[in-house]
């Protein structure tokens, strides 16, 4: 196997076990300090791929999320972290795998449908970057594309609390109440091998973010 091709695999069993430890002490502090609950775990597929599609409105998002499941989930990072030899090791340990920042965003689909066609779910913010405030910000399409692409369904998950623990741009992180709540899988139209319709991914991304309002509006009343 390449360097490559080993982080998309994500080191195999042991890269499994070690994840599921750091999964458990990350949720075990979380449950504690936010008092983080979580609802409809049943909504969450038991075997092959899917896309996780979290609210995101801070850095804590990430470890919360691994709260849906205790498959392990897989996520993208800077190529340029996997370059360095220990640092890479524990990322791909911990799901990530590499995609490289500035270029194509064909690319690191490419990348993602690699990862799906083994089987693997992903977590994609279809937000894009931290956004703020109680409205779901326009989704970005990527999900909605390897939805169709991959023939997988999109989980979407409303997180509440979160922006009161770090908000962006804050570097403190402050012990308050959080609750995710898991929506019902999303499923795509029929998958094509071919050019992907664009009012197919339009429409799904549409779908995803009515979902995302919904689940979010619900989390955020049971944070408080």
């Amino acid at each position: 196997m390449t360097q490559v091709d080993t982080n998309l695999a994500g080191q195999g069993r042991v890269g499994k076990i070690f994840y599921a430890v750091v999964r458990s002490i990350l949720l075990t502090l979380c449950r504690f300090y936010f008092r983080l609950s979580v609802t409809g775990r049943e909504n969450v597929p038991k075997t092959g791929a899917f896309i996780l599609a979290p609210i995101h409105r801070s850095n804590v998002d990430t470890p919360i999320s691994s709260a849906t499941t205790r498959r392990r989930l897989r996520f993208m990072g800077k190529d340029s972290l996997f370059k360095i030899k220990p640092v890479g090791s524990v990322l791909s340990a911990l799901g990530g795998f590499p995609v490289t920042r500035g270029t194509a965003d064909l690319e690191a689909l490419k990348r993602c449908l690699a990862v799906l066609a083994l089987g693997e779910p992903i977590v994609m913010f279809p937000e894009g970057t931290r956004q703020f405030g109680e409205t779901v910000q326009p989704l970005f399409d990527g999900a909605a594309y390897l939805a169709i692409k991959a023939n997988v369904p999109i989980v979407p998950v409303g997180i509440g609390g979160t922006q009161d623990v770090m908000p962006k741009g804050k570097k403190m992180i402050y012990p308050r109440k959080c609750t995710m709540i898991i929506g019902a899988p999303i499923y795509p139209p029929v998958a094509t091998t071919g050019r992907t319709p664009r009012t197919a991914t339009t429409e799904l991304t549409a779908k995803l973010k009515t979902a995302l309002q919904e689940l979010f509006d619900a989390a955020q009343v049971a944070a408080h």
